[in-house]
């Protein structure tokens, strides 16, 4: 219900930048820029040092100013209508791993049952559905307005994921720390693996910072019998980016 409520409160009420806090529009142009990085595109992303097992890992942005007010006003404040923004940002973070137009699975990283509960909603599957039917479309972020990209026609999200045991908070944890905390916290549904076998996988999540978190998600999923080709996100830290971007057309 909360979620019911904040959508309608959304259409009545004024409304400010989720970015900058510019008045009357949800996302300005400026801060849609920022998603996209100015047209640069998504860039492949390792942060340091590499846990063991962390597939390649591709993000749409760095996680700073506009683009993390965006990502929390989303996250935490229930502003739904930004999942669009940015499940395109996600789309074209994605697309950096090369999926071809056949089958994709997209398989959210699991949020906490109280977090989600305390929410309202589950942010990174609400984005991961935005991404998947951008996808489809062959629309993104950073391709200009109504430009078109090559489509992902099998892009689909499949939620197989879950946590097995509850975890600490991660902030303020050492790279080693995260690890340790996240090790043995996730699991497939006993029912979903069947899903999984043969088909490629890219796991999806909101930001990544160590890494250690996509590391356990890839060791649970390739067990249960998916192919893991990577990981996308829409936030990374400035960091943790490289040389490497995808353009708008699909090509490095």
């Amino acid at each position: 219900m909360q979620g019911v409520w904040r959508e309608l409160a959304g259409l009545v009420l004024p409304v400010a930048c989720a970015g900058c806090g510019r008045p009357r529009t949800e996302l300005c142009t400026g801060c849609r820029r920022a998603l996209a990085r100015d047209g640069r595109g998504a860039g492949r992303v390792q942060p340091w040092p590499v846990p063991p097992g962390l597939p390649r890992v591709w993000a749409g942005a760095p996680y700073a100013d506009e683009v993390r007010a965006v990502l929390l006003a989303h996250k935490e404040r229930g502003a739904l209508r930004l999942a669009g923004p940015l499940g395109a940002v996600l789309a074209g973070a994605v697309r950096g791993l090369r999926p071809g137009g056949g089958p994709l699975l997209l398989v959210p990283v699991p949020s906490a049952r109280r977090a989600v509960a305390g929410r309202g909603h589950d942010p990174v599957r609400r984005i991961a559905l935005a991404a998947a039917a951008a996808l489809r479309r062959g629309m993104g972020e950073g391709a200009g307005v109504g430009a078109q990209i090559f489509p992902v026609a099998g892009a689909q999200v499949l939620p197989v994921l879950r946590q097995r045991r509850p975890v600490a908070d991660q902030a303020g944890l050492s790279a080693r720390q995260r690890r340790a905390n996240v090790a043995g916290a996730l699991e497939v549904r006993s029912t979903a693996g069947r899903l999984l076998r043969g088909l490629p996988v890219a796991l999806v999540d909101d930001l990544v910072t160590t890494g250690a978190t996509l590391a356990e998600a890839a060791r649970v999923v390739a067990a249960a019998g998916g192919r893991v080709i990577g990981a996308a996100v829409v936030a990374a830290p400035i960091s943790a980016f490289g040389t490497e971007v995808i353009s708008p057309s699909g090509s490095r």
